[in-house]
């Protein structure tokens, strides 16, 4: 219920602000790669603004997930690591042969 509601939302208002910002940005606009030479033709493409836009956007988005990926790599180290850690006591666990007053204070289900 909640998940549908973002999508309402949020998702339904985005689009409409994206659908309108690619209307009024569809003039070509000329995007060079060369700062130094920017009218060389070879490096130079003519392309609507709301395409150069939405690539910003979706390149931002993509540097931006790799970096909190990377950032977060050591916390999913620690969790492998404290998940093995905790099969192996697990099974150490099992190995271990109870005794008579460790089994009078487990609780009873």
């Amino acid at each position: 219920m909640f998940n549908r509601f973002m999508l309402i939302a949020v998702a339904v208002p985005l689009a409409i602000i994206l659908v309108a910002l690619a209307v009024a940005n569809r003039n070509a606009v000329p995007f060079t790669l060369d700062p130094f030479n920017p009218g060389n033709p070879a490096l130079t493409m003519q392309l609507p603004l709301f395409v150069l836009l939405f690539v910003a956007v979706a390149i931002g988005m993509i540097v931006g997930s790799l970096a909190t990926w990377f950032k977060q790599g050591r916390y999913r180290k620690m969790a492998r690591q404290r998940g093995h850690e905790a099969d192996l006591l697990r099974q150490a666990a099992a190995r271990t042969p109870t005794t008579q007053s460790q089994q009078a204070a487990l609780p009873r289900s």
